[in-house]
């Protein structure tokens, strides 16, 4: 997970994963089952390549390289986050490829995923600076045909994230901030419980890169 482009920003997110178990944080789902179905039916399949934007230690990559997908990208501000993955997933670690990056400054290959995840990234970039570059990192890393499967906090979701302000938004409000470039394809709402037992309301948004743009 990440906040705006800030040298703090690292900071607060290697001292989330250092004070607090990776299954206990707010966030945490042992499967991210809406992951899963959203990126099956935007075509995932063995030959993809995939970036989880914000992965930290996330159990989605286990998840992945189960169904033989083994084309993945994990990116995160949290080295503590990305060295809890790779401990979980033992030998298979080797076969992901790591980020410790801003998901906005990132050096990205060119139309180099076919799929695109977030979870509770953009919902972190509140300007309009922020969702710009986004957007940008987005629509030039992804091939035209891919998909973006992008989830956040919805509408009547909480205001703040781990100490930290958030924009929330529908699958409408997140295929505005991708731009032209993209078409929402499918939208989904789900009632996340947190470990400690309360619900948030999260937004997804299935969304196609056109060709150009």
């Amino acid at each position: 997970m990440h906040q705006d482009s800030d040298p703090a920003s690292s900071n607060h997110w290697e001292d989330v994963y250092r004070t607090k178990s990776s299954d206990k944080v707010s966030w945490y789902r042992p499967h991210l089952d809406i992951s899963i179905d959203l990126l099956s039916k935007a075509g995932a399949s063995p030959h993809s390549r995939v970036i989880d934007v914000g992965g930290g230690a996330s159990t989605l990559v286990d998840d992945l390289l189960e169904l033989g997908v083994a084309n993945i990208t994990v990116l995160d501000l949290s080295e503590q986050a990305l060295a809890l993955a790779r401990q979980r997933l033992g030998n298979r670690g080797s076969e992901v490829r790591w980020m410790c990056a801003d998901i906005l400054t990132a050096t990205l290959p060119d139309a180099g995923f076919d799929l695109w995840h977030d979870r509770a990234v953009l919902h972190f970039l509140t300007t309009p600076a922020s969702e710009r570059r986004y957007a940008e990192q987005a629509a030039r890393s992804i091939r035209s045909g891919g998909q973006a499967v992008i989830g956040g906090f919805a509408p009547d979701g909480p205001e703040r994230c781990s100490g930290l302000e958030v924009a929330r938004r529908s699958a409408q409000d997140i295929a505005a901030v991708l731009g032209d470039a993209f078409e929402l394809v499918e939208e989904r709402y789900e009632n996340h419980t947190t470990p400690g037992g309360t619900t948030q309301a999260f937004a997804w948004a299935r969304l196609r890169r056109l060709d150009g743009g």
